[in-house]
């Protein structure tokens, strides 16, 4: 009886479904890709980037990061955009805000600048939706924790997820030195040897989702 039970709970939520909980994905064929010239990358050690951090501090305060989950469909499993750096290092597509930009202004800013062909961010628009979560780093040098410890009253460093839907088709144009890769979410789950803090975290981030896949 409690199992009956359970299952009409879960078909009566699941009818009654937040439309703004269901995300269209569309084939990645769909979209097309192209390259443009190279960004540049400090090239800077450990130390050196320690450094940076610390003076920005200073003068800025906390660093605020903002980076972007787009989803795609591939071989009717949903994937995940990730940009891939000197064929080692995923990163989501985002990055540091100015000092007084807003959140979805610097992410739209950053994702122009590295997946669109103009680099002024009004050549295509971007519908940025909800913050989907957010790392804390307590200090320069510790790693980023999903929640901001309550002994830390000034950290270092904030990065929020935001969930990024994509229309039907779009253009993609990625500087050379960057490659963009479409990767199962699967594969992501709990990956951290590869994906690093963060990227592994996104399919529960996405749990409270229905993905509506929509063939081309």
């Amino acid at each position: 009886m409690s199992d009956e039970m359970g299952n009409n709970r879960v078909h009566e939520n699941g009818s009654d479904q937040d439309q703004s909980y269901v995300v269209d994905i569309y084939p990645l064929s769909n979209y097309y890709f192209g390259s443009k010239d190279a960004i540049p990358f400090k090239d800077e050690t450990l130390a050196d980037r320690l450094l940076r951090m610390k003076s920005n501090y200073v003068v800025h305060g906390l660093r605020t990061c903002v980076e972007a989950v787009i989803l795609v469909e591939l071989f009717k499993h949903p994937h995940l955009l990730l940009l891939q750096i000197r064929n080692s290092i995923f990163k989501l597509p985002g990055g540091r805000l100015r000092p007084g930009e807003s959140d979805i202004d610097g992410l739209k800013r950053k994702l122009t600048r590295k997946l669109s062909l103009n680099g002024d961010g009004n050549e295509i628009g971007w519908e940025v939706g909800e913050c989907l979560g957010m790392w804390w780093k307590p200090d320069f040098e510790t790693l980023l924790f999903p929640y901001l410890p309550p002994n830390v009253k000034q950290p270092k460093e904030c990065t929020k997820l935001f969930l990024v839907k994509l229309p039907v088709s779009r253009k993609f144009i990625v500087p050379k030195n960057l490659k963009l890769l479409a990767v199962p979410l699967c594969q992501i789950h709990e990956n951290h040897k590869t994906y690093g803090p963060i990227i592994p975290g996104v399919p529960q981030l996405l749990s409270k989702f229905a993905f509506n896949i929509i063939d081309s």
